[in-house]
């Protein structure tokens, strides 16, 4: 931490992070912006994500670049008898250890239970996994794109009479980052009550079947399956993107009072009086008739024209934009989303990168250090080599 520079809510936590690729950097990356000391260990290679690009900033991957910020590099090779001896130094060291090997890596290092309660018994330790640590899958790898295949998410995204699709963004990766970081949070604070530490552990598999959510409670109440509804919701109607004479509008009409206003504004007030649109679930039994009728009252003036009369009326709704326009938003400006990060390995000296998702006003987040060069902050087996304190 600088000088004058406010203490962040977790300065101070020492947090191992022996994670690769996204939901492990994600995890360790807020636990970072939170102002706790990461130290991340790496192969002689590195991170697989520095060689995923382009594009590039310099020499580094902006997905890199993206999800490791806060943090040390330090290299080492576990396999080898002096590696193993610089990691247990670090292990007895740290507050935090978050690692996202296949299971049972790190006791054929010789870190298995017995070892840990010896020689680290406040240690919060967290496996970050494809499938959990029980299982019939449990030895599989994990990757984000398999997960939302097969739990499902992949069924409910999409047009209805099209293929099953992912998402743009690696959505199970970051679900299981952020809740490897609550499963942190709450062993630390149990750690403060005991005086003992914990394994803890995140899963992509059972990240991905959490987010199905309301979708999931659907099945299990009703014992129907889940189907595609586009853009559209499966218990909300009307509450999709419709398309404007310009670009597509989303609309989200959330109750039966918004929908009389909604259909005032459109022109036409009728709709409110209709048995086929009394109320919500009306409205579901006959989504294609009211979204057509909506649709077509839409399509003749432009987005902007609409989104102004929506909001006037207060019905949630929002210009369908690119990435590109998202982030040069005004909100996302007034917000601090996009931050300006110092690189010594960029060519121009720094670069852009997106800011916090949360805030804390007594113990401000910030970007104290860059994203780290490969073994940039490797000087020894201690945590002293790494940050400089006693």
């Amino acid at each position: 931490m600088s000088e004058g520079e406010a203490p962040g809510a977790l300065s101070g936590l020492r947090v191992l992070d022996l994670t690769r690729v996204l939901a492990g950097p994600f995890c360790t990356m807020m636990l970072g912006d939170m102002g706790a000391e990461v130290l991340k260990v790496e192969a002689a290679k590195g991170d697989d994500t520095r060689a995923w690009g382009p594009p590039w900033a310099g020499t580094e991957s902006a997905y890199y670049l993206g999800v490791n910020r806060n943090k040390r590099s330090t290299v080492m090779d576990p396999t080898l008898p002096e590696g193993r001896e610089a990691l247990a130094a670090l292990i007895r060291g740290a507050d935090v250890l978050v690692e996202n090997f296949r299971t049972g890596t790190l006791a054929r290092w010789g870190f298995d239970e017995p070892w840990f309660a010896e020689h680290a018994p406040r240690l919060v330790r967290c496996s970050v996994t494809g499938y959990g640590t029980t299982g019939p899958k449990a030895t599989l790898p994990g990757y984000d794109f398999i997960l939302q295949a097969e739990s499902g998410l992949m069924s409910i995204c999409g047009e209805p009479e099209g293929e099953p699709m992912k998402y743009g963004v690696a959505i199970v990766d970051l679900a299981t980052g952020m809740f490897a970081t609550i499963a942190i949070l709450g062993a630390l604070k149990a750690r403060e009550r005991t005086g003992q530490g914990q394994q803890v552990e995140a899963s992509l598999f059972d990240s991905s079947l959490a987010l199905l959510a309301n979708v999931a409670s659907n099945h299990l109440v009703s014992g129907q399956d889940a189907r595609r509804f586009g853009n559209g919701h499966p218990n909300i109607v009307p509450y999709r993107t419709y398309p404007a004479a310009d670009r597509s509008v989303a609309v989200a009409v959330g109750n039966d009072a918004q929908f009389v206003r909604f259909a005032a504004l459109l022109g036409h007030p009728e709709w409110s009086a209709d048995p086929r649109f009394l109320r919500n679930a009306d409205r579901v039994g006959n989504r294609d008739a009211i979204d057509a009728l909506v649709a077509d009252a839409m399509a003749g003036r432009p987005a902007d024209h609409w989104l102004s009369l929506l909001r006037e009326s207060g019905i949630p709704c929002g210009g369908v934009n690119s990435v590109a326009q998202a982030l040069a938003d005004p909100q996302a400006e007034a917000r601090d989303t996009v931050l300006e990060v110092a690189h010594p390995g960029v060519p121009e000296g720094s670069y852009r990168t997106l800011g916090f998702p949360f805030r804390m006003a007594g113990t401000p987040l910030a970007v104290r250090r860059p994203p780290p060069l490969l073994g940039e902050h490797t000087a020894g087996p201690g945590w002293e080599a790494a940050d400089g304190r006693p």
